[in-house]
């Protein structure tokens, strides 16, 4: 009788212990996430409060460039005095190149580098970031979100 518990039992838990395969992502799916990345890009360099609060889940943990862990309730507490700037009067578009997306289960992991280009002078500084989407009421929202500087040729290993 105890075998028959034990075989059952590890025939119903042995596949949560495997380690989860990528799966294939849906043309849908690919669109909806960049979508909600280059939407989000473009709020941010208008100064979009609201754009902040749709692409950054509840349960958000961010670690900025500088190293500072964070969640969305200190992320938002940042933006309390922020007016939106009209396009014209922008300072920095924030934009997103080489967008490389893996889906695991329902979560999607979205790697891709941040690209701040200034108005002024057309100078670019260039970001690396991951971030852990998931979709819920039909929105992708990062529930985890790491930036990085990108290393300048002298410091790169």
């Amino acid at each position: 009788m105890r075998s028959i518990v034990l075989a059952v039992c590890l025939f119903i838990f042995a596949p949560l212990a495997s380690a989860q395969e990528a799966r294939p992502i849906s043309d849908a799916e690919q669109f909806a996430v960049t979508s909600a990345v280059e939407d989000f890009l473009y709020g941010a360099s208008v100064n979009d409060v609201q754009a902040h609060d749709v692409f950054w889940a509840p349960e958000l943990t961010y670690t900025s460039s500088s190293g500072v862990r964070f969640g969305k309730s200190q992320l938002m507490e940042g933006m309390t005095d922020t007016t939106m700037i009209p396009e014209d009067e922008v300072t920095a578009w924030y934009t997103a190149e080489d967008i490389e997306l893996k889906a695991f289960g329902p979560s999607i992991i979205i790697n891709f580098t941040l690209v701040s280009t200034d108005v002024a002078t057309g100078n670019r500084e260039t970001f690396l970031n991951t971030g852990v989407m998931v979709e819920r009421r039909g929105q992708w929202q990062a529930v985890n979100w790491n930036a990085t500087r990108t290393a300048t040729p002298q410091s790169a290993d």
